[in-house]
């Protein structure tokens, strides 16, 4: 176990540098900040952009920068912001929270809806309730988030009055965002569940438990579910990477003041330290789960340890 630990550890620190190293070449791609900052000020000279770019560090090699970028990361400085000089550490401690509680809460949502209702469909496989279940699930796999978004924020918020539309002044503000992403992931995740379920229930030992007079609860969620939990756990561990993917975008359509708002901003506005933070943390964040997603899914199974 202890090897399988620090394999698993050292390439899940091998990507973040890689992405760290992505990152910091591929923002410098999107222009100059210099430029950006001196936007109104009237006449600029040449020699103005250069001291805002001597000022700004930018001047520097380029390995000069991203060396100090990773130091500062390492150490828990991650610059300030070109816009503003707001240290990038507390913009990303105020958003981060944000942007995490939306994830989770529609992960969570979407397991308390997907469970049941694909264990469901399995267990009236072929039914008039399996079919609906099936029908609606793929309506809702045609659903890009945006567009959902959108549409619930016409429903709801101009048609109805009954949610804000954006923001997170109230707890009222997250129900959307959450209801759009959770809506996505379900569209997945009971079909997944489904399948899962149909392969298990097959089983030799679902027969015999059925057979011992176990009530039928007991076999499908303790028995059943249970060995089915492996490819469950391997999907939902990839499936947080697209969900990151989707916040940014929902994020941004209800205002949200997550890491998806403060990366758009910062793309804007050519803020290259919060952006390469932005992305940092997002990608460590991934990493981190598909990191413990391996653990878990290793003390599940011990043939993925002997791999």
């Amino acid at each position: 176990m202890g090897f399988f630990l620090l394999r698993r550890l050292a390439l899940a620190l091998f990507v973040v540098f890689v992405v760290t190293l992505l990152v910091a070449w591929a923002v410098r791609l999107s222009g100059d900040p210099a430029v950006m900052l001196a936007q109104g000020a009237g006449s600029i000279t040449e020699q103005d952009l250069a001291n805002i770019r001597a000022a700004l560090g930018l001047n520097r090699p380029f390995t000069a920068q991203y060396a100090g970028f990773i130091t500062g990361m390492l150490t828990g400085d991650m610059g300030k912001s070109f816009m503003g000089g707001v240290p990038v550490a507390h913009m990303v401690a105020q958003a981060l929270p944000l942007t995490l509680l939306l994830a989770f809460l529609s992960l969570a949502v979407s397991l308390l809806v997907s469970i049941p209702l694909g264990v469901h469909a399995a267990v009236r496989r072929g039914g008039w309730a399996d079919q609906a279940i099936r029908i609606v699930s793929l309506v809702g796999l045609s659903f890009p988030n945006f567009w959902l978004a959108i549409m619930l924020v016409l429903v709801f918020s101009i048609f109805l009055h009954w949610l804000p539309a954006s923001g997170a002044d109230s707890a009222a503000g997250i129900i959307m965002p959450v209801a759009t992403m959770a809506t996505i992931l379900t569209a997945t995740n009971v079909r997944l569940v489904r399948t899962a379920m149909l392969e298990t229930l097959s089983a030799q030992y679902i027969t015999v438990a059925r057979s011992k007079g176990l009530a039928e609860t007991v076999v499908l969620y303790k028995h059943a579910l249970r060995n089915c939990a492996i490819p469950l756990i391997t999907y939902i561990g990839l499936q947080f990477g697209g969900l990151i993917g989707g916040v940014v975008v929902v994020e941004r359509v209800f205002n949200w003041p997550g890491m998806g708002s403060l990366a758009f901003d910062a793309v804007a506005s050519r803020d290259y330290p919060v952006l390469q933070a932005d992305v940092t943390v997002l990608a460590a964040m991934i990493v981190l789960v598909n990191l413990l997603t391996d653990l878990v899914y290793g003390l599940v199974d011990p043939r993925v340890r002997a791999e």
